[in-house]
């Protein structure tokens, strides 16, 4: 049986990232509402409690009964979770005065605990709240603490496995908080460490035999990693049996059509490439609502890709490359939605077929080291995600095939640029690197990476709707402006404005001036998630 970890979600940004580093120690965990444990499920070994963006004294606040967990598992409280237990079994949670928010270092704790065996000291780790645990509840013990907060982390009496700590130990900025997860996740909780992504393709590839038989299956590709990992996963599991369709909306990277489909050929995929650019820049036309683009576009792919279907005789299931986070995100404990989304939510109406989703399961950076497994080209599994609706969501203003072009070609400029400029990373960075998954090799505490591999995602942004005044030659212009955009990030729920270098920045926005007609003036973003999103639109 396969062991799990659960992890009860209170609605923190960071929810996901303590899933991954989970996953990283090899050992499978799912993400619940903090108020839907699975009580009936046998494979559990331990529970995590998030944060979350209330405090425990708010009325709109989070709150669940642990009776039913406390004893029967191994609990660890982070931030908000902390705050809660504390809270619930008669500690004391105020406000800090000031929000205790970024670095911190334990100026002590109890390295004969087991949650923090193998700690150095002085150790950094990453606060974010706007309370604080004042008093402990009777008979729970400090194990360490920070030059502000006492009680930065505690144990429940008599060696009772449940623990609590303040600090967020999922993040980077954490030094050892990976070594505090694996603490708890293998040292306490027990994991076989057997979550791996040789074990995932082998269990996957029965999965999806004993589901879909001998019958066809359509896949519909983006040239996105997810789909295309989906796509290999399943052609190992049912050959030919399985159709893929790529539909060009017209919106796609420069040359990004051909460039896939000479990938997928030889990733000797059965693929069926299908130019509907036309119907889609005709139901765009004069459109410049952002949601209603996106709309639009969903729309018209299931129409395209229904059509395509059609031709298909036999096929029963539809596969698609939708993971966990995606998930996640349409399952938020919120309920709101920020932007619709046209590949999560079952399937589209109207189709008599089967949903077959063979990745479900797994992170972005997972689904990476799954394509690696397969032996998938680089340039296929590194690519930065990409949104659905393409240019269009990057595009201010109404689409049209000529600002299509421009954004094209100026994109295809920047991202090149990425590609080829080099960097020297070390320390977090470089950690950061290598977490998402990129190959690379470690000499003297450094590695040279391409800017590209150091960031989450990267894209160009058309001001069409904007005119800006320039000078070329002794001529007078009056052309577009375009963003650049550059985000880090670990999960894609937050992100910072990638610190480009200038001189990178110089040469870039040189060459998109210089080459591209129909710009005069390049800018940066950087504003950071939240309160941007990583798309304009």
């Amino acid at each position: 049986m396969q062991q799990k970890i659960i992890i009860l979600d209170f609605g923190s940004q960071t929810t996901q990232l303590i899933g991954r580093r989970v996953r990283e120690l090899n050992t499978f965990c799912e993400i619940f509402p903090y108020n839907k444990f699975p009580h009936d499920d046998p494979s559990v070994i331990g529970v995590i409690l998030s944060g979350s963006p209330y405090s425990v004294y708010d009325k709109e606040a989070f709150r669940v009964d642990l009776s039913h967990i406390r004893g029967r598992y191994p609990i660890l409280g982070i931030c908000y979770g902390a705050q809660f237990m504390s809270h619930v079994y008669g500690g004391k949670v105020e406000p800090a005065g000031s929000r205790e928010y970024g670095r911190a270092n334990l100026t002590e704790f109890d390295s004969t605990n087991p949650l923090f065996q193998g700690f150095t000291s002085n150790s950094q780790v990453w606060m974010s709240h706007g309370d604080t645990i004042t008093a402990l509840p009777e008979g729970f013990k400090v194990i360490a603490s920070t030059a502000k907060v006492k009680n930065a982390a505690y144990q429940a009496p008599h060696d009772e496995p449940l623990w609590g700590v303040q600090f967020h130990p999922e993040v980077f900025h954490s030094v050892q908080g990976s070594q505090l997860l694996k603490n708890f996740v293998v040292g306490i909780c027990g994991s076989r460490q057997d979550w791996s992504p040789a074990n995932f393709i082998e269990e996957t590839v029965k999965e999806i035999r004993s589901q879909v038989g001998d019958d066809q299956v359509i896949l519909g590709l983006s040239g996105g990693v997810d789909s295309s990992v989906c796509a290999v996963l399943l052609s190992k599991a049912i050959g030919k049996r399985l159709t893929c369709i790529f539909v060009d909306h017209g919106m796609l990277r420069k040359n990004e059509f051909r460039d896939v489909m000479r990938d997928y050929e030889c990733l000797g995929l059965n693929v069926i490439g299908v130019d509907a650019s036309a119907k889609f820049f005709a139901d765009l036309k004069g459109v410049v609502d952002p949601e209603q683009k996106r709309k639009i576009i969903g729309r018209d792919f299931v129409e395209v890709f229904n059509a395509e279907a059609a031709k298909i005789t036999n096929a029963k299931w539809l596969a698609q490359g939708t993971i966990y986070p995606d998930r996640i995100e349409s399952l938020n404990i919120t309920g709101k939605v920020i932007k619709s989304h046209h590949n999560v939510g079952g399937l589209p109406k109207g189709m008599s077929l089967q949903l077959c989703e063979p990745i479900r399961w797994l992170f972005k950076d997972e689904v990476r080291r799954v394509g690696r497994q397969l032996g998938m080209p680089e340039r296929l599994i590194t690519r930065h995600p990409f949104p659905g609706p393409g240019l269009a969501v990057r595009i201010l203003g109404d689409i049209t095939p000529e600002k299509v072009r421009i954004l094209q070609d100026a994109d295809d400029i920047y991202i090149q640029a990425l590609r080829d400029y080099k960097v020297k990373v070390s320390g977090e960075e470089a950690r950061k690197v290598l977490a998402a998954g990129v190959p690379a090799h470690m000499e003297n505490d450094e590695m040279e990476v391409s800017l590209y591999d150091c960031i989450w995602q990267a894209g160009t942004i058309l001001l069409s709707t904007v005119r800006s005044v320039g000078v070329m030659g002794d001529e007078r212009t009056y052309e577009h402006p375009v963003a650049l955009r550059a985000v880090t990030s670990t999960d894609a729920m937050t992100a910072d404005w990638a610190h480009l270098p200038y001189d990178f920045m110089a040469k870039v926005s040189n060459d998109i001036i210089n080459k591209v007609k129909g710009v005069n003036r390049i800018c940066y973003d950087i504003s950071s998630k939240p309160p941007s999103t990583i798309e304009w639109e």
